[in-house]
């Protein structure tokens, strides 16, 4: 049986009034008792820009103990304190508590990357902590290797793991890698939780694929989503799709 860690998020009391995250749909979602459920192994939050993926990802991260820049819930560095208030306001269940467990920022790894060289020069620490990310210092790899080394290195199985946009780092090949690992993690009894744009990366079998937009957020099927709908589109007749979109300086509307 799949290993299940996180298994709902609720909203434990009212944002306060003129909060801006009062606008966003997931979050009014909850506002009216709506429970955010994660009953698979692999579970995707997808949607337009500005719809709240992240940030309900990074309440969620918070809300379990992660540090809001990303890392384990061992770090605790802080750059620059821009994460919103939502995780204060969530209650996580759990069914059971992971051994392991990693907060993915496609945004902050750079910070994070940082942050564990910083820590590496402490005097006399031993064993580095490096060596558990690949034993060569993540700022010494493009950003997809890097991205990559985090997950063949880092993740041990038995953990609760949320990425928000790993995408952003990787080309299609790599990101068929990333599924690979996610499959054999997934196996090792773990659990992910992603934001992500890639209509390749929520193609992972049996996933559940949660669509966000102004009006809430609702369960899909993977065709369903329109990312997969419109990456369609254009590759079965992408010169069709560039006429429409570039004639008549951009103003004609995609059909």
């Amino acid at each position: 049986m799949a290993a299940i860690y996180l298994t709902s998020v609720t909203l434990r009391r009212e944002l306060t009034e003129g909060s801006w995250l009062r606008r966003l749909g997931p979050v009014q979602y909850l506002t009216k008792g709506g429970v955010l459920t994660f009953d698979r192994p692999v579970t995707f939050l997808v949607g337009e820009n500005g719809t709240g993926k992240s940030t309900l990802l990074e309440g969620v991260a918070v809300a379990c103990g992660f540090n809001p820049e990303g890392g384990t819930r061992n770090f605790s560095f802080s750059t620059r304190a821009t994460h919103s208030e939502l995780g204060e306001y969530l209650t996580p269940a759990r069914k059971r508590y992971p051994k392991d467990g990693f907060f993915l920022r496609a945004e902050s790894f750079y910070n994070v990357a940082t942050n564990i060289d910083e820590l590496d020069k402490t005097p006399a620490r031993a064993p580095r902590l490096i060596d558990s990310y690949g034993g060569v210092s993540l700022h010494c790899q493009s950003h997809g290797e890097s991205f990559l080394a985090l997950v063949q290195n880092r993740f041990g199985g038995k953990g609760l793991y949320l990425l928000d946009e790993p995408e952003a780092a990787l080309s299609p090949s790599r990101l068929l890698t990333l599924m690979g690992e996610m499959d054999q993690l997934v196996k090792a009894d773990s659990q992910f939780i992603v934001a992500t744009h890639s209509p390749i990366l929520m193609a992972f079998p049996g996933a559940r694929i949660y669509e966000l937009s102004e009006a809430g957020l609702r369960a899909v099927e993977y065709q369903e989503t329109e990312h997969y709908q419109l990456t369609k589109r254009f590759l079965d007749n992408p010169e069709r799709m560039l006429r429409y979109l570039l004639e008549d300086e951009g103003k004609q509307k995609i059909p």
